[in-house]
């Protein structure tokens, strides 16, 4: 039985540029049902329970969100709710859980989850955050999950692990030699034919005192507005502090500067569905072997297509590796290589100040 309290914290403050027009400025993807009949956020706060105890999960929004997360998960206490003024990027969602919870259990150890991955199996992910979290418990690292590569991924992050951490995980987990930005193609290409390297998953587990110590060290000038805002109990005091914080993910702003980090080998399949191109695998069914489609669709002599439509029916012929994604006042269509893209509509529509449809 593990002897320290165990926490789970879920950021749900992105917007799923990437998923427009599906995905939408009040409803982006994590709060939408993209892989299933329920939304990415519900499934992702059900994965976690067990190991950590659903009294124990905290989940971390933005507040033009904070009324939907709730309306979504009304299984959860208000209290379990952390509403950032304004998004600055995943180090301070971090570093305000991490000060939440050492207030409770300074010692606590933490797991922290995107709400908009994919995980099929629940039983395996479970066992493997177990594992995370006595690893970080264990040794006071910084635990990030590695996904074993199965393509020349340019969307993610890249680990190289170095020497393995005796005794920990059954051999799985190693100190983490480097961390190598998003590749482009050529880059990928040459790592994944190297060989020895993950995905960064973005899943983490460590001790709060761990990380916030290493916040302190690596981003203090994120870590101490927010520990002086936290330690009042001011809502003013929060929003004064976000708006002088910097926005800096965790991987740059503490992963890649700190020393005690390591990576434990993932044995679940994993999707960050960070396109609609990244659906097309979990879309695929009997009906149509050659498309992914959700919703209403005729293919004729179309292959690699992926497909939303839930209201007209989509005719495609002749085509091949097209996105189509129909909603009630938009339709975005794209060549499915380009769909890492799709936040470039976003940006072109911001710029034409057509915001009724963002």
């Amino acid at each position: 039985m593990p002897s320290l309290p165990r926490y789970a914290v879920v950021m749900a403050g992105g917007s799923g540029t990437r998923f427009w027009p599906r995905s939408r400025h009040r409803a982006p993807k994590q709060l939408l049902p993209i892989v299933g009949t329920r939304t990415m956020l519900q499934e992702t706060v059900a994965r976690v329970s067990p190991p950590i105890d659903r009294s124990r999960v905290l989940v971390v929004t933005g507040q033009v969100h904070a009324r939907a997360v709730r309306a979504q998960l009304p299984e959860l206490p208000t209290s379990a709710l952390l509403v950032e003024p304004r998004g600055r990027n995943t180090a301070p969602a971090i570093a305000l859980a991490a000060l939440h919870i050492a207030r409770e259990h300074p010692d606590a150890v933490m797991a922290v989850l995107p709400a908009d991955h994919a995980i099929a199996d629940r039983g395996v992910f479970r066992a493997d955050l177990s594992a995370a979290l006595d690893v970080a418990e264990r040794t006071g690292a910084l635990v990030t999950f590695g996904i074993q590569p199965t393509h020349p991924e340019t969307g993610y992050g890249y680990i190289r692990p170095g020497a393995r951490l005796d005794g920990a995980a059954r051999a799985r987990a190693f100190r983490v030699r480097a961390f190598i930005e998003k590749p482009n193609a050529a880059r990928a290409r040459a790592l994944i034919a190297r060989g020895g390297v993950f995905w960064n998953s973005g899943i983490f587990a460590w001790r709060a005192r761990s990380i916030l110590d290493a916040l302190r060290t690596h981003v203090p000038d994120v870590l101490a507005p927010l520990e002086a805002a936290v330690t009042s109990g001011s809502r003013h005091a929060l929003r004064a502090a976000y708006g002088r914080l910097p926005s800096i993910s965790i991987d740059t702003g503490v992963l890649e500067r700190a020393n005690h980090v390591a990576v434990l080998r993932a044995r679940f399949a994993w999707s960050d569905v960070g396109s609609w191109a990244a659906v097309e695998p979990i879309w695929r069914n009997g009906t149509d072997r050659h498309n992914a489609v959700r919703g209403r669709a005729l293919a004729i002599d179309s292959r690699g297509c992926v497909v939303d439509s839930p209201q007209r029916l989509i005719a495609l012929l002749g085509v091949e590796d097209l996105v189509v994604v129909d909603t009630r006042d938009a339709v975005l269509v794209c060549r499915k290589q380009r769909a890492q893209d799709v936040r470039m509509v976003v940006d072109e529509l911001r710029r034409r100040r057509l915001g009724r449809y963002l």
